[in-house]
């Protein structure tokens, strides 16, 4: 089974915002077998829009649609589906009346007419209530197709989506059953992997696919079958991974179905009554970030000093000015003493450190724009690595990152 999202506004086009909506609703999708053929951004367009409806209801048997149908001129959707379908639009008085109650009860302003003609619901359309804003879902058919069109606030689509349109769909269509199963490695690129598995993979069952996803620091090997037999085609693709484990499971972290490493990480601090800590230079924050983005991370981790500048690593975070003088502020030596220091200072059992230069220009250290170093220091031994990580400054936060929960997660096994 096959389905298209559309989604619709200049802003996604323009670059203002980032389309989040298309990738939750492929993977809802995928999750009840409906395979996404195609995702399009138009813009608040009469004939694009009319165009892309037209191509994708030839195509697909779902046609799922975003944004567009706000209260303002510029959200001509509803108008466009009425021609699409030759239909009309009409009050809905049970949307009229979750509108007027959302103003009474949320929102201060008060409502205009504009707001209430967000009740003008297509005649032929079936109403998706929306418990989490003013528009409504709507869901219409034609001949073969349905096409759903839902609200472009990702808080609402997403309501909508899990509430409403994938019941509809599980019950008004037959569907194959799909399965991943998404394997994450860390540090090995994606052709020293291939070169590793290739036999394993030239071995591979044909009704199972596997697909390379690399992404800073880590790849992501993905496989999935498609099949009528939901338990053969899962009992394959458990069967393939165990053989996989065989091969490289030195570098298999887990697996994407489970945690985040740092959720990961988290667990078993947790688990052992650990505390950690960090003080970061050139990430400035984000592994704290990353950890305090965990609900309950309060339990274990102690804090973060973002020590920037030198100086601030000096007088701050207590790095002998001598060792700095000496070695360079991007260095290993400094790297293990801003750990060292940062789990003294926050009494924590570990501690995370990173010093190094990312760009664009070289700052007070003349190391080269890329360079790297990352410590972990445990309740045993401090410790620090030098890592040359590009010349992008983003990528090399990023990649930096990634790599000190791979560190930290493969010291902690040891305990």
């Amino acid at each position: 089974m096959q389905a298209e999202i559309i989604t619709i506004g200049d802003e996604i086009l323009i670059g203002q915002i980032v389309d989040s909506n298309s990738a939750f609703i492929s993977k809802e999708l995928n999750k009840i077998g409906v395979a996404v053929y195609q995702i399009t951004s138009v813009q608040d367009d009469r004939e694009q829009i009319l165009q892309v409806l037209e191509e994708a209801g030839d195509r697909s048997q779902v046609v799922i649609m975003t944004g567009g149908l706000g209260p303002t001129k510029d959200d001509i959707t509803k108008h466009t589906l009425c021609e699409f379908f030759g239909d009309r639009l009409v009050k809905n008085e049970d949307v009229l009346q979750h509108i007027e109650e959302l103003f009474k009860t949320y929102i201060s302003t008060p409502i205009s007419d504009l707001n209430r003609k967000q009740a003008l619901v297509p005649s032929k359309s079936e109403v998706l209530h929306n418990a989490n804003g003013t528009a409504p879902g709507i869901w219409m058919r034609k001949g073969e197709t349905v096409f759903v069109s839902l609200p472009g606030v990702p808080f609402e689509m997403k309501h909508l989506i899990t509430d409403r349109v994938i019941p509809k769909i599980t019950e008004e269509f037959e569907r194959p059953h799909i399965f991943h199963k998404t394997i994450i490695t860390y540090g090995l690129g994606e052709s020293a992997i291939a070169n590793k598995i290739e036999d394993w993979e030239n071995n591979l069952p044909e009704f199972i696919k596997l697909a390379y996803l690399p992404n800073l620091g880590r790849v992501r090997l993905r496989l999935s079958a498609k099949g009528t037999d939901k338990e053969a085609i899962e009992e394959a693709v458990v069967a393939e991974v165990k053989k996989l484990y065989a091969v490289i499971g030195d570098i298999i972290f887990g697996e994407e179905e489970e945690d985040a490493i740092e959720r990961q990480i988290g667990i078993w601090l947790t688990q052992k009554g650990f505390t950690l800590g960090t003080a970061e230079s050139f990430t400035g924050g984000a592994i704290a970030g990353r950890i305090t983005s965990i609900p309950g991370a309060s339990a274990y981790f102690k804090g973060s000093l973002v020590s920037y500048a030198t100086e601030t690593k000096i007088k701050v975070l207590g790095v002998p000015e001598e060792l700095v003088n000496k070695y360079s502020v991007v260095s290993e030596e400094v790297a293990m003493a801003m750990a060292t220091n940062a789990k003294r200072a926050m009494e924590s059992d570990f501690a995370i450190a990173t010093t190094g230069n990312a760009g664009p220009t070289k700052g007070d250290s003349d190391a080269d724009v890329g360079t790297v170093f990352i410590a972990i220091s445990t309740p045993e031994r401090t410790f620090a690595q030098r890592f040359t990580m590009g010349n992008s400054r983003e990528r090399i936060v990023k990649r930096s990152v990634n790599k000190a929960f791979e560190m930290l997660w493969k010291e902690i096994l040891n305990f």
